[in-house]
């Protein structure tokens, strides 16, 4: 999927909403772990009932690596069903992959081309040789890790190297990789103050932000600092609405809360 796919869907819709499939069998309704793919069933009914709200959606991988070869297997199902149902949505891998070139080659055929995704989180780390095997895959996007949400953020991503903050030195050093222009990154919603900051670094990527709802991160302050004229932001709610309700009301509980963020998304853009 092109970017410009991605911003018409985004004025189509009325949307940038992002919604994140974290599935815990712990947490999906009792009456799916009846069926002989729990894990699909939850994903297929979730998205049954929210794909007219969203642009995107966003396997977290490590819910379904849990789960060992049925976990994988309901992730194909999912992105399968997705690509053949909905292709014009925006598909997110949330692998939070990167290592040394040829091994992060790999990674990025298992996702761009086995399983079809159009994007792949990336860490940084490692640097230059870690990403570039992502970034050659064409029409596909390599979700860098910036500023993240979690409380742990501020081990390193703050701190100052060479008198500038870490993560302003990740996003600079990004742009001189070949093919940057398939970059998109990582920006907490809990860390919208810094998104002015990021804006004069990377003034039009797009920015996946996670933490709205139940991290606490706030959507009218994203959108203030961090939205650009193609509205730039894709905003994930993950627990907040596909756990919604764990009765068999599930799927159409979160509609309701994914209608919510879709109205609230509708109001800024019609405001700007």
């Amino acid at each position: 999927m092109t970017t410009q796919q991605l911003i018409d869907q985004i004025k189509k819709k009325k949307s940038f909403l992002c919604v994140g499939l974290d599935v815990d069998l712990n947490k999906i309704p009792q009456h799916l772990l009846q069926t002989e793919d729990p894990i699909f069933e939850f994903n297929k009914a979730i998205i049954d009932a929210t794909h007219h709200l969203c642009v995107a959606y966003k396997p977290n991988i490590a819910f379904f690596e849990a789960y060992g070869l049925k976990g994988w297997q309901a992730l194909e199902k999912t992105i399968n069903y997705l690509n053949e149902n909905h292709p014009e949505i925006f598909t997110i891998a949330d692998a939070k992959r990167g290592d040394i070139g040829n091994t992060s080659t790999m990674y990025a055929k298992a996702f761009f081309e086995d399983l079809a995704f159009d994007s792949v989180t990336i860490a940084p780390y490692m640097g230059k040789d870690s990403v570039e095997p992502f970034l050659a895959f064409k029409d596909k996007h390599t979700i860098l890790l910036a500023l993240t949400s979690n409380q742990g953020a501020f081990d390193f991503q703050t701190k100052l190297v060479d008198g500038k903050e870490l993560y302003k030195q990740v996003l600079e050093t990004s742009k001189t990789y070949a093919n940057s222009e398939n970059l998109m990154y990582v920006v907490g919603a809990t860390k919208a103050e810094y998104l002015s900051e990021i804006r004069q670094i990377i003034p039009d990527s797009f920015l996946l932000v996670p933490g709205v709802g139940a991290q606490g991160g706030n959507l009218q302050e994203v959108c203030k600092y961090g939205m650009t004229k193609d509205v730039g932001l894709l905003i994930n709610s993950s627990r907040g609405i596909i756990y919604a309700s764990n009765e068999k009301d599930f799927a159409q509980a979160a509609a309701l809360k994914a209608e919510e963020l879709q109205k609230e998304m509708q109001a800024i853009l019609e405001a700007k």
